[in-house]
């Protein structure tokens, strides 16, 4: 089946695409409004985009009217925090998800605790097992709905209990537990069921099939 992703209606263009890109990881967005009201929404069209500098990119959709209020805050003030969510922070993180007015700082609504960030305005989620705090390096509207940005990671916060090597930067990801988005409406993927295959060597590759199909 081929379908045309110039000619289909939006809704179908999003199903498309959310239920074959998955498992995607969540940017549990913490930003402050100009007036400082804190704003707190999960977004899945989220993901790193380099190290040289640290970057990552957010795909923010508008609202039925208007830009929701996480995108609105990051456009202007140029500030905001990236929180993971683990699985025991599932429910909270859903009820970040509310349509609640502006004047709501849903980390209250879900009980949750804001903690104050180093290098930009708007808090951490405390309760989160990976904090980033981010400044906008650029964004770009990319229609009449929809925007991008990209930002650039300036501290990264780790809970204590997941690192094992301080100094080498080794982190036990298997115990942050996190959770990605899946298809459609409230379909989340636990990140428990995992595998490994060694990454080829071009070398290693030659010496094998050479001995399979000597010449």
């Amino acid at each position: 089946m081929i379908y045309d992703m110039e000619t289909l209606e939006a809704q179908n263009r999003y199903k498309i695409l959310t239920a074959t890109v998955t498992p995607r990881p969540i940017a549990w967005i913490t930003t402050l409004s100009a007036s400082g009201v804190i704003n707190a929404a999960p977004f899945s069209f989220f993901n790193v985009m380099g190290h040289e500098p640290p970057t990552v990119a957010i795909g923010l959709l508008a609202g039925s009217e208007r830009f929701k209020d996480t995108a609105a805050n990051i456009l202007d003030t140029g500030e905001f925090v990236v929180n993971l969510v683990a699985e025991s922070n599932a429910e909270a993180m859903n009820i970040t998800c509310i349509d609640a007015p502006p004047e709501i700082d849903e980390l209250k609504l879900a009980g949750l605790t804001p903690a104050a960030s180093q290098a930009v305005r708007p808090p951490r989620i405390a309760e989160s097992p990976v904090s980033f705090e981010c400044r906008v390096l650029t964004s770009l509207v990319t229609g009449p709905r929809q925007t991008a940005v990209i930002g650039r990671v300036l501290r990264a916060h780790i809970d204590d209990a997941v690192i094992l090597d301080k100094e080498r930067c080794h982190i036990d990801t298997q115990a942050l537990h996190l959770i990605a988005r899946m298809h459609g409406s409230g379909w989340y993927a636990r990140s428990s069921d995992l595998f490994q295959i060694d990454r080829p060597t071009w070398a290693a590759w030659q010496e094998k099939n050479l001995k399979v199909n000597p010449a």
